[in-house]
């Protein structure tokens, strides 16, 4: 990229040796110095746009957190972007709106895989190819959950571009889509639904490194509409404590086998 300074990846403003090989991608900025607090020696290494990073370390072995902001478009730059700056190992965590009414807020899910409804990952692949989660990192946050003792459900979220597509669909033109599309994922058991996996998910398999996400239920609007109980919880604690953990486990295992 002839406008980016030699060797600068041109948005997050970082160059090889900035980031470890361990990525945590929250999207909002404001979530990074919360996460880099569970680092030792953590240090902001880049602010630039909604790219905020910090790198420090987990039982000695170099890791970061970086920001993506809202959606698939930023959060496939910043994989790119981060992948040449030398990771390759990311766990997303964010949140995401429950779906199943046995979901309630203040819950955790992992993503196994993501429904492609956003436009990112069609400038990848065809729509034909599966969003999967890497299992190496779906089987750490599922051990992770239960070290940990949170309640967690483990399956296919749903990702979309638009916001208030989901939330109030029967105001958009194309209402009869989004709502029937989205009573099929709820007769297909989707867990929650999010913004970012799905564009993360593509991507990581096209770049050949290991995606996985996790994420903080903040409420259920089905729950909602069946008149039962919807707490809405904002702390996303739970869901970084259980990402962390399992960066431990990914950091335990990759050494046993050699791969640092």
């Amino acid at each position: 990229m002839k406008y980016a300074e030699e060797g600068l990846q041109y948005h997050i403003n970082l160059r090889q040796g900035d980031v470890g090989k361990y990525v945590i991608l929250p999207g909002d900025p404001k979530r990074c110095a919360k996460i880099a607090k569970h680092f030792d020696d953590a240090k902001l290494v880049a602010d630039s746009r909604e790219y905020v990073t910090y790198t420090g370390y987990l039982d000695g072995v170099k890791v970061s957190v970086t920001s993506t902001g809202i959606g698939g478009p930023s959060a496939a730059i910043a994989l790119e972007e981060l992948v040449k700056a030398g990771a390759d190992t990311f766990l997303r965590v964010g949140t995401c709106g429950g779906m199943q009414k046995e979901i309630m807020g203040g819950d955790l899910v992992i993503a196994t895989g993501a429904i492609r409804m956003e436009g990112t990952s069609k400038e990848y692949a065809p729509i034909e190819f599966p969003a999967v989660a890497d299992l190496d990192i779906v089987n750490a946050l599922v051990k992770s959950a239960k070290e940990l003792n949170k309640t967690y459900h483990v399956g296919v979220v749903q990702c979309k571009d638009s916001f208030y597509g989901q939330h109030s669909p029967e105001t958009k033109p194309v209402s009869y889509e989004l709502m029937d599309k989205w009573n099929a994922w709820l007769r297909l058991g989707c867990k929650a639904s999010e913004m970012e996996s799905a564009a993360l998910f593509i991507v990581g398999s096209y770049l050949n490194v290991r995606v996985g996400s996790s994420f903080l239920v903040v409420a259920n609007q089905e729950r909602e509409k069946l008149g039962l109980e919807n707490p809405v919880i904002h702390d996303t604690e739970a869901a970084i404590e259980i990402t962390i953990q399992a960066i431990r486990n990914l950091i335990k295992e990759d050494k046993e086998k050699g791969k640092i």
